[in-house]
């Protein structure tokens, strides 16, 4: 660990800015597949300090194949916080409202056993993209589990794809209606920087319309963090004070690298971007 330390791999000095970056552990799932104990080593080798998770079996609570409480040692085991977790729960609008709360009581249990800081479900099924009452039920689904897992010590957050900025019901975009239709004690919002500017709504001027809202973020980019230019990162990090930012989260759906280098090439941008650092509200 100490050769590590001095490498500066891993945050043995506890920098701040080192402690603010995750990675989605869904950017890597073909690696995790195949060797979980090494995908770990890289992700923690390339410098991040967290991650959010994507392996959630709900029917057999475990995450990974592991139960929450040794998932979570393993990650602490190579210098690894393990914050937040990504799950899909049953359709409100297809379940009973019975069945939907009993998988989310379960869920959280579950979650609670990993130590989580947050929850959040990473979409919506057809359902709620084709009516307002159908995403009414959506939004009413999100505060009941928001309340539950406040009372859990957890707070409970919807990231976002393309589709919540294209969908329109009466003049009124999905995503609007969906944060001005969920109580902000119970409901956070994570938003996925790439998925917005590609649905046409840059993420800053979210970040600016709803302040506070935005206690996660899903930095991405085309492939690695930075290279397309495409994104305005500096104008968005100028927003995270306002917006709620807590953790921002590395996520990645292609690579021009191979994987676990990409991953670090996304790391050491944002580390290397002067304006990320001092730019998170408190906790």
């Amino acid at each position: 660990m100490a050769a590590i330390c001095a490498l500066g791999f891993i945050s043995c000095a506890q920098e701040p800015e080192q402690k603010e970056i995750g990675l989605q552990l869904y950017s890597i799932r073909n690696e995790i597949g195949q060797e979980l104990d090494k995908a770990l080593d890289a992700v923690a080798l390339a410098g991040y300090t967290f991650v959010e998770l994507a392996g959630y079996d709900a029917q057999d609570g475990t995450f990974y194949g592991m139960t929450g409480t040794d998932f979570t040692k393993l990650c602490n085991e190579k210098g690894l916080d393990v914050i937040s977790s990504h799950i899909n729960g049953p359709d409100p609008n297809a379940a009973t409202w019975e069945e939907c709360m009993a998988w989310w009581d379960k869920a959280i249990e579950d979650h609670l056993t990993a130590g989580v800081s947050y929850i959040v479900q990473p979409s919506m099924l057809k359902s709620a993209y084709e009516s307002i009452e159908g995403l009414s039920r959506y939004c009413e689904l999100f505060n009941a589990v928001g309340e539950k897992c406040n009372n859990a010590g957890i707070r409970f957050g919807y990231h976002n794809h393309a589709h919540e900025f294209t969908t329109v019901f009466d003049g009124i975009i999905m995503y609007d209606y969906m944060l001005q239709n969920t109580d902000p004690e119970k409901v956070f919002f994570q938003i996925d920087i790439y998925w917005s500017q590609e649905g046409g709504a840059p993420a800053v001027d979210y970040l600016e319309k709803y302040p506070g809202r935005f206690e996660l973020w899903h930095v991405k980019d085309d492939k690695e963090i930075g290279a397309s230019g495409k994104i305005d990162f500096r104008a968005i990090y100028e927003k995270a004070q306002i917006s709620g930012l807590k953790y921002a989260i590395v996520e990645q759906e292609a690579f021009d690298l191979e994987p676990f280098e990409s991953i670090k090439a996304s790391y050491d941008y944002l580390k290397n971007a002067p304006y990320v650092k001092n730019s998170y509200s408190g906790r």
